[in-house]
Parts: C-alpha cells; sequence; structure tokens
C-alpha cells in the first residue's frame, strides 16, 4: 500500500511540474503596446539637447533670409566749416549728404535664395536628428525589453529547478521504501538535502551489512541478496546526490546570469534616460511582454524610397542647389553697384548782396557707381564656391552609397531575425514535446535526470534566442524606417 501511495504522489508531482513549466514556456503573445514608447519618444523629441540643438540652427537659419535680400544701409554725411565759406551768394556753412547703394540686379534675390535653401538643408539635418534619435530610443527600448523578458524565464527555469529537485527526492526515495528495510530507510522529500541522502544511505547500507553478519547462518542465498541490496543502495545515493547536486549547479548559474542581467539593465537605462535627457537613475517602465514590429512596406520599395525620401540626402541636394544660387550672386557681384543719393548744403545770407539767390540752400541730386576693377577677388570667390559645389556633389554620391549598404546591413538583420525567431519558435516547441515524453517517462524509472535537464536547458536556450530575434527583428525594422524617413510612433 506504502508503494502505491509513493507512486500516486509522485505521478502527481510529476503532472504538477509539468503543467507548472508548459505555463512557464508558452509562446510569446503579441500585446496591445501602451502608450509609454510613444511618450518617451515625445520626451525625447522636446527635450533631447542634439535635437534641440539642431531645431535652434534651424530656427537661426531662418533669420539669415531677411539680412540676405536686404539693401545695404543707407549712408548719411554731414559735415560743418569750420569758417564760413563765401560764394556769390552767401556764406557755405555745412553739407549733409545721403546715399543708397544698389547692388546689381539678382544679386540680392540669388543671395536670398542661397540662405532659403540652406535653411531648408538646416531642416532637414534636424529632421535626421529626429529619426536617429527615434531609433536610438527604441533600439534602447527593445533592448531593455529583451533583457527584462531574459530575467523572467531564468526565474521561471530556477523554479522549475527547484520542483525537479524535489521530484528527485522522491523519486529517490521510493526504490528505497519499497525493499527491504523500508522501516528504517525512508526519507522525507521536504526535509532531504544532499548531505542527509549521503548520511542516510551509508547508515542503511551499515544496517545491512551488521545485519548479514549478525545472521550468518541465514544462508548463502540471503547473504547474496543482502549485498546486491547493499550495492544497489550504494548506487541510489550516490546517483541521486550526484543529481541533486547538478541541480544546484544549474540553480547556481542561473541565479548569477540573473544578477548580470540586472546590472545590464541598469546601465542600459541609464543610457535611456539620457537620450530623454533626465536622471539617469529614473524608472523605465517596460510592457509585460515584447511585441513583433511589421514592415508594412515591400522591400523593393524600401530600397527605391531611400534615395528620394532620406533628410540626410535631401539636406546635401539643397546644399547643391544653394551652392548653385551662390554661384548665380557670385557673377552679378561682378558688375558694378550704383548710388543713388541726394546732397544738401546749408547756406547762410550774404550782407551786401541782393539777388534772389541770396542764402539760399542748395540740394544735389547724385549718382554714384563703383568699379569693379579688382577682379582676382571676384574670380577666388567664384572658383571657391564651384569647389564647395563639387565637394557637395561628392557627398551627395558618398551619403547615397553609404545609405544604400546601410540598407542591405538593415536588410540583412531583418530577413536573419524573422528567419531565427520562426526557427527557434518551432525548436521551442519540439523541445517541449520531447521534454514531456522525458518526464513520463521519467515517472516509470526509465529515463535519467541528465537528460531531463539537457532538454530543458536546450528548452530555455531556444525561448532566449527567440526573445533575442525578436528583439533584433523590431530594431531592424526601426533601423529601415529611419532610412526612409518614416516618423516611428508607439503604435503603428
Amino acid at each position: 500500500m506504502k508503494e502505491i501511495s509513493d507512486k500516486i504522489k509522485s505521478r502527481f508531482i510529476i503532472f504538477l511540474f509539468i503543467s507548472i513549466y508548459f505555463y512557464s514556456f508558452q509562446p510569446i503573445s503579441l500585446y496591445s503596446q501602451s502608450d509609454s514608447l510613444t511618450h518617451y519618444l515625445n520626451i525625447a523629441i522636446k527635450n533631447n539637447p542634439s535635437v534641440l540643438q539642431k531645431f535652434t540652427e534651424y530656427k537661426a537659419a531662418l533669420q539669415k533670409i531677411p539680412q540676405a535680400g536686404s539693401l545695404p544701409d543707407p549712408e548719411l554725411t554731414a559735415g560743418v566749416l569750420l569758417q564760413k565759406m563765401e560764394l556769390m551768394e552767401g556764406y557755405q556753412v555745412a553739407d549733409i549728404q545721403l546715399l543708397q547703394m544698389f547692388p546689381w540686379f539678382g544679386v540680392l534675390r540669388n543671395a536670398k535664395d542661397e540662405m532659403s535653401l540652406m535653411a531648408k538643408a538646416k531642416s532637414e539635418s534636424y529632421a535626421e536628428a529626429q529619426l536617429s534619435l527615434q531609433y536610438d530610443v527604441r533600439k534602447t527600448w527593445y533592448e531593455l525589453n529583451r533583457i527584462k523578458q531574459e530575467i523572467i524565464l531564468s526565474q521561471k527555469n530556477i523554479d522549475i529547478l527547484k520542483t525537479i529537485e524535489r521530484l528527485t527526492l522522491i523519486r529517490f526515495q521510493s526504490p528505497v521504501s519499497a525493499g527491504p528495510g523500508s522501516a528504517s530507510g525512508g526519507i522525507n522529500p521536504v526535509s532531504a538535502s544532499p548531505a542527509s541522502l549521503s548520511t542516510k544511505g551509508s547508515a542503511g547500507m551499515q544496517a545491512m551489512g551488521g545485519s548479514s553478519d549478525a545472521n550468518s547462518s541465514a544462508g548463502s542465498n540471503g547473504t547474496n541478496s543482502l549485498m546486491g541490496g547493499n550495492t544497489m543502495g550504494q548506487q541510489q545515493s550516490a546517483s541521486g546526490l550526484a543529481d541533486l547536486y547538478r541541480i544546484q549547479i544549474e540553480v547556481g548559474d542561473l541565479e548569477n546570469n540573473i544578477a548580470s542581467l540586472k546590472n545590464s539593465m541598469v546601465t542600459i537605462s541609464a543610457r535611456f534616460n539620457t537620450y530623454l535627457n533626465r536622471q539617469v537613475i529614473s524608472p523605465v517602465e517596460l510592457p509585460d511582454s515584447l511585441m513583433t514590429e511589421s514592415l508594412n512596406m515591400s522591400v523593393k520599395s524600401a530600397s527605391d524610397s531611400i534615395l528620394n525620401n532620406n533628410p540626410m540626402l535631401t539636406m546635401l541636394k539643397y546644399e547643391q542647389e544653394s551652392m548653385e544660387a551662390r554661384s548665380r550672386m557670385v557673377d552679378k557681384m561682378g558688375y558694378p553697384m550704383i548710388g543713388l543719393g541726394v546732397k544738401y548744403s546749408i547756406i547762410s545770407k550774404f550782407p551786401y548782396a541782393s539777388t534772389a539767390m541770396n542764402g539760399k540752400d542748395m540740394v544735389m541730386p547724385m549718382v554714384t557707381v563703383t568699379l569693379p576693377v579688382y577682379r582676382k577677388k571676384y574670380k577666388a570667390i567664384k572658383a571657391e564656391t564651384e569647389l564647395l559645389k563639387s565637394a557637395t556633389e561628392q557627398g551627395f554620391s558618398a551619403a547615397s552609397n553609404s545609405l544604400q549598404a546601410e540598407f542591405y546591413e538593415a536588410l540583412q538583420l531583418y530577413q536573419d531575425a524573422g528567419r531565427r525567431q520562426t526557427l527557434y519558435a518551432n525548436q521551442t516547441l519540439l523541445a517541449d514535446k520531447s521534454l514531456n515524453i522525458m518526464m513520463k517517462s521519467f515517472s516509470s524509472s526509465n529515463a535519467g535526470l541528465a537528460d531531463i535537464l539537457r532538454i530543458r536547458q536546450q528548452t530555455l536556450e531556444y525561448k532566449l534566442k527567440e526573445i533575442e530575434a525578436i528583439a533584433d527583428y523590431n530594431t531592424a525594422i526601426a533601423w529601415i524606417k529611419k532610412l526612409e524617413n518614416i516618423t516611428i510612433k508607439g503604435n503603428e
């Protein structure tokens, strides 16, 4: 009856273990992502110093447009004679002159176009900074989620190993209680430990040996039976003790891994908070599960749209156009500037003159023309502009090649992560089925604990690799969208 009770108890614990195991290793479910990531993205865009710097530079560039399109300041000249100059119709007292210079036609327009295009380039630089920031926030977010899921899985595995440890104690107890000497050789599965297993096993074997010496007249068959039982008890005791040590070793490894992951999470959380420009120790709220994002576009269309939509290339295009506008402006600067003005002379009356013009002030319109005869500086400005234009074109080609190479790197990560995600999901399912079979065999003493631990370790590794593949998959999608100038929202 006791043997039947032990078997029922053993099967019940095995069933409990299997239930706990499959509950712990349920596939990662898709979840409706909360607004926390969207909230963090908005905070980062509003507070990140690098993004704010680019935005401030853009606003400063806008202020250059009215500067470039304005006329030179008028010149006002005033002169007072220390001694009155005698004229035919009076004495000249002072001169006042006002002059306004006008650049050649098209200079101001082209200068204004140049500054407008440079401001647009700054705007694209600001957009690029936003996309880079959002990508960094997303990438770090997925990394934090991966570490959190690894900690959860490792903790669940520790619980599973504790269950296996209790199961091993019960399995170790059952043969002893069913054989000779069960009344004194039973082991309490709750209070048993490797030390107590060794002590009790040795005591049982010594007791069995003493009984054999005291009853030597019982016959050779009885002696052989006791010696066989003694050897079996020794082997079972050593095997059970080794199994428990093996379990405790794996538990220790998992606990060390959890501690290491927690340290990594602290470091990565600090980096995440720097993107948001807040205290590095600020808590980061993470969801309970990891969701697989979707690309929602074909690979071919993604490749084609990079050259059209990427803000870095658009910025370089605006810089090219601004150099062209500057080149036109330099051409016009080689022409004369025209100045229009008026000169006003103050004249006092001559006491002995009786003419009608006596003491009347003089007003004289004026025209001024610059003579751009020193052509070296204009040629140098023209050459400088052409070199800058050529450099911008070369930069555009280099950036285009770099972005295409970067796209294929992101695409490789995307495809590889998707393949690994499918593979490890299937591998986890097969490992779960294999472990289920092994546990049923373990209940009938046909399978060893080492095989169960090996399958459990494989399942854990596959699950961790699946989580890593999901994080890489989402990171690759964020990378591709960054290259295509697609603003990343929290829920897409």
